[in-house]
């Protein structure tokens, strides 16, 4: 084989995106186990509430990309849902391939991130396109007030404001957020009900069943107590009309006797 040992090698740009696009930025899901369990817990909700839409995807800690090409920026929300892509699985989100940008992400804020969620991203947010942006300070101590939403109004977020019931609406999810003594909870003010992850709800139906056969067995319990009750009064009436003929035949005796007796 022929080699050219003088000749200048053409530079290349690698076909494989990985480096352009990575899928992790190496930086930890979250600071603590208490964010872990929020984040994961309010994806689990948000994944049960939208179960049987297959047009929904619910991610979080993804790797998202605003634009192809090498000046792309790119952040990984805490949750993120988008509407009308599917369910499918994603090693990255790239705003380009999927066509939009999400339409609701919330990020759960802590010590070392607070001040970024509350300057880059939401201007980085707000210039992606993203209909509405929640925050949590799981800690309560770095966020101005621990639970905050914003709308994009005109290509600028504006804070949503509290409801009647001093919770968040989320106009994208039709969902209420509401702060709670343990955390924070997801109300549907359609079916009026308080959200639960699908373990919650299996435990809670399992709970019902249990508390369902109990109150059936307590039910029947009471029904053979009743019967039971009933039989022993019917045995004590028909006593009682035992006892009756008996003085009845014994006074007829008596007064026959004393006939007799007077002829």
């Amino acid at each position: 084989m022929e080699t050219y040992p003088n000749v200048q090698k053409i530079p290349y740009a690698p076909t494989e995106t990985a480096d352009l696009y990575p899928e992790s930025d190496g930086k930890p899901m979250a600071d603590t186990d208490l964010h872990i369990k929020w984040i994961l817990w309010t994806r689990q909700v948000l994944e049960w509430r939208f179960e049987q839409n297959p047009d929904v995807y619910i991610s979080g800690n993804i790797m998202m990309y605003d634009i192809e090409g090498p000046l792309r920026t790119a952040v990984s929300p805490d949750i993120l849902v988008a509407f009308g892509i599917g369910k499918k699985e994603r090693r990255t989100y790239k705003v380009w391939e999927e066509g939009k940008a999400p339409d609701f992400v919330m990020e759960f804020s802590s010590k070392r991130t607070y001040q970024n969620d509350l300057d880059r991203k939401v201007s980085h947010y707000a210039a992606m396109g993203i209909p509405e942006y929640f925050l949590y300070d799981v800690d309560r101590r770095y966020l101005p007030v621990p639970l905050m939403g914003f709308r994009l109004v005109e290509d600028t977020y504006m804070p949503v404001s509290s409801t009647v019931d001093e919770g968040l609406h989320s106009e994208v999810l039709n969902l209420n957020f509401h702060l709670l003594d343990d955390g924070f909870g997801l109300f549907d003010p359609v079916v009026k009900r308080w959200l639960q992850t699908s373990a919650e709800a299996a435990t809670e139906r399992v709970q019902q069943e249990v508390e369902a056969r109990q109150q059936a067995e307590d039910r029947a319990q009471q029904e053979v107590e009743a019967r039971e009750a009933a039989t022993a009064r019917a045995e004590q009436a028909e006593d009682r009309v035992q006892q009756a003929e008996a003085e009845a035949a014994r006074l007829r005796e008596e007064n026959a006797r004393l006939k007799a007796l007077v002829q």
